[in-house]
């Protein structure tokens, strides 16, 4: 069998973000925005909690005299509760909603070494300075170019996040989703570019919501469709009998994905 080098590892990662993005261009019937706005509340995290396998295991990563760059924060699930053990915290973060959610966490719970920097990577580098220098760079669920002096950090799952929302594309738009790259893609790339890669695996909790409604509306936010229309009772309908009640009193997917979560960690090069 013949491996892949890094470029065609590289040309393959991109072809298959550009023809997710083709499809989302090809179906939706709402408009391209901050596409968080609506759900933006459901990443809010309370940075004292305790018990999440991830955060563990990043917590455990993090030194006290770090600078860390956290790219793709959101609204500070993991920039949060790491900037309390960490000399310095900079979250990057384009969605205003997601900067807003962050901005209101940060006040909340008091935290001084927090700097939030909204826009795209790499547009914020000016921002930033030339070049960024952080002892670690972190992504979570999102698939940046980082640099970092100490240690590259990647939270990524088996399959993206927006997978969960894989089954209704056939019933919805009567066609499969085009999946975007994830863990095991960019631990084969990197292995590829000559880094040494170690991976943690961490247990992925089943994700649930307060609500039917508020459940129906993280995944209308994946399948890009209005809530009135043919396809939005194709989705109601399908939902109905794939949702679940939880003894909690929370709504999740009856089959919810499976696979774990990945701490994926790497040297930068020099």
């Amino acid at each position: 069998m013949t491996t892949a080098t890094a470029a065609e590892l590289e040309t393959a990662w991109a072809e298959r973000v550009r023809a997710n993005r083709a499809q989302v261009d090809l179906i939706r019937e709402v408009p391209d925005h901050d596409f968080y706005a609506p759900v933006s509340s459901l990443f809010v995290a309370d940075p004292r909690r305790t018990g999440e396998a991830a955060l563990d295991a990043l917590v455990a990563i993090a030194q006290p005299a770090d600078r860390w760059l956290d790219i793709g924060a959101g609204a500070g699930r993991y920039a949060l509760p790491l900037a309390g053990r960490v000399a310095e915290m900079i979250a990057v973060e384009p969605s205003a909603s997601m900067r807003n959610a962050l901005r209101t966490g940060k006040a909340e719970h008091g935290v001084t070494n927090l700097r939030i920097v909204g826009g795209v990577w790499p547009e914020v580098l000016a921002e930033l300075g030339e070049p960024p220098v952080a002892d670690v760079a972190l992504i979570a669920h999102v698939g940046y170019d980082i640099e970092a002096d100490r240690l590259c950090v990647a939270v990524l799952t088996d399959r993206s996040p927006a997978s969960v929302a894989d089954p209704f594309w056939p019933i919805v738009h009567g066609m499969d989703r085009v999946p975007l790259p994830a863990l095991p893609d960019l631990a084969e790339l990197l292995r590829a570019r000559g880094r040494t890669t170690e991976i943690q695996r961490v247990e992925r909790p089943q994700r649930t919501f307060d609500s039917f409604d508020a459940l129906a509306t993280f995944l209308r936010r994946q399948l890009w469709i209005t809530e009135d229309g043919e396809k939005e009772r194709r989705f109601r309908s399908a939902l109905a009998g794939m949702a679940r009640e939880r003894d909690d009193d929370g709504w999740a997917l009856a089959s919810p994905p499976v696979g774990s979560v990945g701490i994926l960690t790497w040297t930068p090069p020099g």
